[in-house]
């Protein structure tokens, strides 16, 4: 198969870009897969054309532009997209664009709160209240079949009444690296918690730098390694000084792949909290799993679908600062209990989310969504002539019933 791929690409800032980075080699060895450039090389003669989609209207705007000329199948890395769309609406001089998409998303409703944003009238709904816009429909409508990674995804996009192909394939997992360089951490300093990825108040950093700031009653020496870029306004060196653990919290921002590999190597726990979810899948969770480490989620999304055995999950309620501190002194406390779990993450990941295993369900889904077109032409080919031998119209109401009937199964618009 000749398959064109859109996706973001190192050395772009991406969690997309290490994936694709990570995915792209398993799959050339499988199909002659073309590599799309952003603004230059647009594969052309393919069977199909694959395109990534995230949050991220930096990284997969153009890809969406491809994707809006030629129709083909879609990874979801999200579910909800209201980043993407503001930025390729809003972000672009185009406000009717976002109200048109707010409508289709929530009708009269979305509409109306779509004008009280561009009037500076309503906050921006993607700061406040994106995970109930996810305006998702505004890429279902030209993908020609979906490859997620959660029951989470895939269910919620059947729920906005999705109904082609769905194909579940699991995130592939990095090989454990062979050497890594020492972590560079201060001296002394146990147990490290650590927390991976861009630093936003979805990932609950206000509630983990609490609860850590309570593990120090115990431990003293204990360490927080928050390592990411903190998100436009997010007030995280006012919520370290509330909590008194200025001299406790070592920040870094964007660090090499190297470099993370060597972090997540070098804590004693590593912490993914969510809420609300995206609906994504962490690529820094696979990480900690790789390596062995214990890892601290919140019982949400794709999140909830790992193994009991595998993590700590946490609910996002009330509660939540008080069981997170007891599962970080729980493990902090007992080095066996540490080693369990990471050992259990490891096996769980290296047999679920093997890079062969997430290749080869790439190629099975590429192999249906390139039939399906062809089988999709093939049907329609033999509907038209019959419809023709019968003498139908194009206004006949036969026409339109088979066209009623012919959509129902997948086969038409």
């Amino acid at each position: 198969m000749k398959v064109a791929y859109y996706s973001p690409l190192p050395p772009e800032r991406s969690g997309i870009a290490d994936y694709s980075a990570l995915l792209v080699p398993a799959l050339a060895e499988r199909l002659d897969l073309r590599i799309a450039r952003r603004g230059r090389f647009r594969p052309r003669n393919v069977d199909t054309s694959l395109y990534h989609v995230g949050n991220s209207p930096e990284a997969h705007g153009w890809i969406v532009d491809a994707l809006r000329r030629r129709p083909g199948p879609v990874v979801l890395h999200d579910f909800v997209l209201h980043h993407l769309i503001a930025g390729l609406t809003v972000g672009r001089g185009d406000g009717e664009g976002y109200r048109t998409a707010m409508f289709r998303d929530s009708g009269v409703l979305g509409r109306l709160l779509a004008h009280g944003v561009i009037d500076g009238l309503v906050p921006p709904l993607w700061e406040t209240r994106a995970e109930q816009f996810p305006l998702t429909r505004e890429i279902l409508i030209h993908a020609r079949g979906l490859l997620v990674h959660s029951r989470y995804v895939e269910d919620h996009v059947r729920g906005l009444g999705f109904a082609g192909p769905i194909w579940r394939v699991p995130h592939p997992a990095w090989p454990k690296p062979g050497e890594l360089a020492d972590a560079q951490l201060p001296p002394g300093r146990r147990p490290v918690i650590g927390c991976f990825g861009n630093l936003t108040s979805s990932k609950r950093i206000p509630q983990l730098v609490e609860a850590f700031a309570r593990v120090r009653g115990e431990f003293p020496d204990a360490l927080l390694l928050l390592v990411g870029q903190p998100a436009p306004g997010f007030p995280l060196d006012a919520v370290i000084e509330r909590h008194g653990v200025r001299d406790h919290v070592l920040q870094l921002d964007y660090v090499d792949e190297q470099t993370l590999w060597s972090l997540i190597a070098g804590a004693d726990v590593s912490v993914n909290l969510r809420w609300p979810t995206m609906g994504e899948t962490s690529g820094t969770a696979i990480r900690a799993l790789v390596l062995g480490k214990p890892l601290v989620v919140s019982d949400v999304g794709w999140f909830a679908e790992l193994p009991d055995d595998a993590v700590e999950k946490i609910t996002a309620d009330e509660h939540e600062v008080d069981a997170l501190a007891e599962i970080l002194r729980g493990l902090s406390r007992d080095p066996a209990l540490r080693d369990r779990l990471g050992s259990a993450g490891e096996r769980w990941v290296r047999r679920e989310h093997n890079l062969d295993r997430a290749a080869d369900a790439y190629v099975a889904a590429l192999e249906g969504a390139a039939g399906r077109g062809q089988m999709q032409a093939a049907v329609l080919g033999e509907v038209a002539q019959a419809a023709a031998e019968v003498g139908l119209g194009a206004r006949d109401s036969g026409v339109k019933a088979a066209g009623e009937a012919l959509s129902e199964v997948g086969l038409g618009d």
